[in-house]
């Protein structure tokens, strides 16, 4: 049966689902605050970067299945997926879950469901959510069912995880997970597997944190060899010869609105259970620091640092949590540095360059700092060095974890 379904935020994971269900056929109502995407997508177009999506959601608009607005409506189904940002001290800011929940409220009716999507702390679907819901006077798993399933999709590839990837569906009673389970059969192909709610949001986190922990270990690993002399790429991939270690590639640090955030809402609930998350979290949010005392030691007289990249990861326009926004920031702070910044996908304000050559035109010290597709094979002239982060330029004078940098 098709459904009408109310989707509270129209980011990177608000969009692209509620575009899969209206082009599976059900009514979708977007809601966002932000007018730019409301203008966007009242013309069937979206104003982020992601492979097929502005396809799919020109075809959802044009055939009335996606509707835009800035406030929710009566629907069956409403889903959250809302930002839950980090606060200045490691802390989970759920005030967007708040308010979303809280628009609602007077929308709400018997038979409806309710799904929360943002990725959030364990307990916030049972001791935050619900209990806004009832001040409706309506009770949860008897007047209406409620649950967490958290997206687990990689930017670039959103559409296809969306449908392929396996989901996990914690309701808040088992009513509630069958009846979610079944909506989300609309478009997934993945399995989809029934807990509770607290199961689901810890299983997320921890999705995430195993990816965070194990990039330390790289990049405490990359330390270590530069100290010591030794190649850490080349101790990766033997160590990675063996049938039981996955070592992940060390680098600038962790970006992303999941790795970069979602341990520490773990140690926000177990700050002296969570150690090896803290000790993690603390590696990582460090390199940025460490690249910079490698280029200081590189320039010591200072000089003009060609910036290649600044998003998170290749070939995507998201720089949430990015380390070389924190990197550039760290350069500008300490003096000396004269940056010319390019990336192909997003424009910094201030000392941004509109092509390569412009950016490495006079440079000291090319920094490779994300390894876009348009860097490969990258030709440099004259005597400038340059300063690899991701293993991914052959040439390279320096490169992270090569026991070359000091």
């Amino acid at each position: 049966m098709k459904k009408s379904v109310c989707v509270l935020g129209l980011g990177y994971i608000g969009l692209p689902t509620s575009a899969m269900f209206a082009s599976h056929g059900h009514k979708v109502y977007g809601v966002d605050l932000n007018p730019e995407v409301i203008k966007a997508l009242q013309k069937g177009e979206i104003i982020i970067e992601e492979p097929y999506l502005d396809i799919l959601v020109q075809a959802a608009v044009t055939s009335s299945n996606l509707v835009a607005s800035d406030t929710p409506r009566e629907a069956d189904v409403f889903i959250i997926a809302v930002p839950t940002p980090i606060t200045a001290d490691k802390r989970a800011d759920l005030s967007y879950v708040e308010s979303g929940t809280r628009s609602i409220v007077p929308y709400l009716r018997p038979g409806n469901i309710v799904i929360l999507e943002s990725t959030s702390p364990a307990g916030t679907t049972d001791d935050l959510v619900v209990p806004i819901l009832e001040e409706s006077g309506l009770k949860a798993g008897i007047d209406f069912l409620a649950g967490h399933s958290p997206e687990r999709v990689l930017p670039g590839q959103i559409l296809m995880e969306l449908v392929n990837n396996n989901r996990i569906i914690g309701g808040i009673n088992h009513e509630s997970s069958v009846a979610i389970r079944d909506l989300y059969k609309t478009f997934v192909r993945g399995e989809m597997f029934l807990t509770d709610a607290r199961t689901a949001e810890m299983t997320k986190m921890m999705e995430n944190t195993f990816r965070d922990v194990n990039i330390a270990l790289a990049n405490e690993l990359a330390m270590i060899c530069e100290k010591s002399g030794i190649n850490a790429w080349e101790v990766i991939q033997l160590a990675n010869k063996h049938p039981r270690v996955n070592i992940h590639q060390p680098g600038p640090g962790v970006g992303g609105h999941c790795l970069a955030v979602d341990p520490w809402f773990i140690v926000e609930k177990a700050p002296d259970e969570a150690r090896i998350i803290r000790t993690a979290r603390e590696i990582n949010d460090g390199m940025p620091g460490h690249v910079l005392q490698n280029i200081q030691k590189m320039l010591p007289s200072g000089g003009t640092v060609a910036v290649l990249g600044v998003t998170y990861k290749p070939d995507v326009d998201d720089v949430r949590e990015s380390p070389i926004i924190e990197l550039i920031h760290l350069l500008r702070e300490s003096g000396g540095f004269t940056l010319q910044i390019h990336d192909p996908f997003v424009r910094l304000d201030g000392d941004y360059c509109p092509s390569v050559d412009s950016a490495v035109q006079g440079a000291n010290l090319v920094l490779l700092a994300v390894n876009h597709s348009a860097y490969k094979g990258l030709a440099l002239k004259g005597d400038m060095a340059v300063y690899d982060l991701r293993n991914a330029y052959e040439k390279a004078d320096y490169l992270i974890g090569s026991g070359r940098n000091a």
